[in-house]
């Protein structure tokens, strides 16, 4: 299906804010947090007793972001995004931290949509959900292990951008809700 010129203006925002999360969420690793490892990353507390580096809260909202951005745009305009994503992971990093960053966002994503697919036909939430916890626990075992050998962080990880997964679900919950007033099918 074509998107209509509603859901045309809105993918290319979800878009934007997807491509911004990428960069943004390198820099703060590197600049943002309550303690900054030396030669390694900025930490937050994400949970009791977890903490985390500080750009998981963009890497979790630009997983529900590439769903929207398919489900607006469709498939085709989502992995063109992921690649050119991919490539926008390596700004705003330490190069050590760049392949490390790029390889983990690569495989987080195309885990994303490869759950998101055949799922969203089911339910937006659902397949969101579904999707981002999928693309979460790669992104995390994938950048910790790449980029500093350890998975130390991983509980902040997973939980860090499963908050902004959860902080996501009533923007969902409302976007199906007008869709479904609207008529508006996926792309």
């Amino acid at each position: 299906m074509i998107a209509t010129g509603r859901q045309h203006i809105e993918g290319i925002l979800f878009l934007a804010g997807f491509m911004a999360c990428i960069p943004l969420a390198n820099y703060m690793i590197g600049h943002v947090g309550t303690v900054c490892v030396p030669n390694g990353p900025c930490i937050i507390p994400v949970g009791p007793g977890l903490t985390a580096p500080s750009g998981v809260l963009l890497v979790g909202l630009a997983l529900v972001l590439r769903d929207l951005v398919q489900r607006r745009l469709g498939l085709t305009w989502a992995f063109g995004a992921i690649l050119v994503g991919a490539a926008l992971s390596t700004t705003f990093t330490a190069p050590a931290l760049a392949f490390a960053s790029a390889a983990a966002f690569l495989s987080s994503e195309v885990a994303d949509l490869l759950v998101f697919t055949p799922l969203q036909k089911k339910g937006l939430v659902k397949a969101a959900l579904a999707s981002s916890v999928a693309g979460l626990v790669v992104d995390s075992v994938m950048f910790l292990w790449l980029a500093f050998g350890s998975l130390d962080f991983l509980a902040g990880q997973v939980v860090g951008k499963a908050i902004m997964v959860i902080a996501a679900l009533p923007v969902l919950f409302w976007i199906r809700n007008r869709d479904r007033r609207l008529g508006l099918l996926p792309a």
